[in-house]
């Protein structure tokens, strides 16, 4: 069973949004054992939509459309798609007074353009949009299911999860599709497929590995498809076991899709431990990751964001010495930083950062993409030197990466 996605909208294509729909709709079809075939963004434009849905219908069962569904002139989603099966528009009351309902309970007025919304094409199954106004529409022609939900993610999310669904799960017979994903570190991509090439030649055709590299770490997802979940389950198993015997080294764990904020906020929870950071090239971005986990107040109590040498002073406490004597970018400062941090905010770890993001070293004598990061613990600090090389975005996401890797290695030791 094979699906695409298609997204409408000129505001993704110039890259004034991203495009996270089509992540989340590829996820949860992956569940229930749809293959996402491909994904593909295209412009509101009346040709192009009638082309892609054509192209679509030619490759798979599924096609799901996103974008372009609400109340104006420019949002000609509903029409072209009425267009492609040779239909008309019609006025469906049901959508009509749940707008009316939803703009009566903001005391939002209602207007001919919101009625408009109401217009559904006569060979649309309605899908109620309980999130919002524009309505979700299920298209069953020539044997090939269509979807057209609105953009906006919340909605979207609402109506896949309540409504598509379970309605793809109750018209089509569906194969399971099983992940595991090994963690690797220390070595790349070619190194590891190079070790593992005769395990990868001999796999069975219904298990699929891919390569997943990323801020040196290669995640190896192992993929089963068939029909019986249970023995595609125990010959990945199988599979994991015969890596562990090749490349023991290497791996570190499993990945099970979680991000490693919600992890490291999960375990922190988990041993009633605290959490702070002093950070200076990555600006904030450590706490901006460890606060988007709901319940993190629970945990982490805080950042200082020292910038400037001045600031590690007043803020933090530095030294002036430390640094007059080693420069910004020591590990003696990241070392101060980190231990300050865990002093002034009391907690039982903390995270201190400083480095060269670049372009330029700011008048210290480390190169472009030297960064320390220290952590601070009830009983220890320590302290790693990188080179994350360049350019600036590259060494201040890298730096992000491995000081929650260190975090998190840290708390799993204790």
């Amino acid at each position: 069973m094979k699906a695409e996605i298609i997204t409408i909208g000129d505001e993704i294509l110039i890259g004034q949004i991203v495009d996270t729909n089509s992540q989340w709709i590829g996820k949860e079809l992956n569940k229930i054992g749809v293959s996402v075939y491909q994904i593909s963004s295209i412009q509101d434009d009346k040709e192009h939509i009638l082309n892609a849905l054509q192209e679509a219908q030619e490759r798979v069962d599924i096609v799901l459309i996103t974008g372009g569904l609400g109340p104006t002139k420019d949002d000609i989603t509903k029409h072209t798609i009425a267009a492609y099966f040779k239909d008309t528009l019609v006025l469906n009351t049901s959508v009509v007074q749940h707008i009316k309902t939803l703009f009566a309970k903001y005391n939002i007025p209602f207007g001919e353009s919101n009625r408009l919304q109401g217009m559904l094409p006569t060979k649309a199954t309605y899908l109620k949009n309980e999130y919002g106004t524009a309505p979700g529409m299920w298209f069953y022609e020539n044997k090939t299911v269509f979807v057209s939900l609105p953009g906006v993610p919340n909605e979207m999310k609402g109506l896949m999860t309540d409504k598509v669904l379970p309605k793809i799960q109750q018209q089509f017979k569906l194969p399971s599709i099983v992940h595991k994903t090994i963690m690797t570190y220390g070595q790349g991509e070619s190194l590891i497929a190079e070790r593992i090439e005769d395990f990868e030649n001999n796999l069975p055709s219904f298990i699929k590995l891919a390569y997943l590299p990323n801020y040196g770490k290669v995640r190896l997802r192992l993929s089963a498809k068939g029909d019986a979940k249970k023995i595609l389950e125990e010959a990945l198993q199988e599979k994991i076991a015969e890596l562990f015997q090749i490349i023991p080294d290497i791996i570190t764990g499993f990945d099970d899709g979680g991000s490693i904020e919600d992890k490291i906020g999960a375990l922190l929870t988990l041993k009633g431990k605290t959490l702070g950071t002093a950070e200076s090239l990555t600006g904030g971005k450590i706490a901006s990751l460890l606060v988007s986990v709901p319940g993190a107040s629970a945990y982490y109590k805080g950042s200082f964001v020292t910038y400037t040498a001045a600031t590690k002073v007043n803020l933090l406490g530095v030294p002036l010495q430390t640094i007059e004597t080693y420069t910004v970018v020591s590990k003696e400062v990241a070392i101060a930083m980190a231990q300050a941090a865990k002093e002034k905010l009391q907690t039982n770890y903390a995270l201190g950062v400083t480095g060269n993001a670049g372009p330029t070293t700011d008048h210290n004598d480390k190169s472009v993409g030297v960064v320390f990061i220290a952590l601070a613990t009830d009983t220890e600090t320590f302290v790693e030197e990188f080179n994350f090389g360049k350019p600036r975005g590259r060494v201040i996401d890298k730096t992000v990466h491995k000081a929650l890797e260190m975090l998190q290695k840290e708390i799993l030791k204790n």
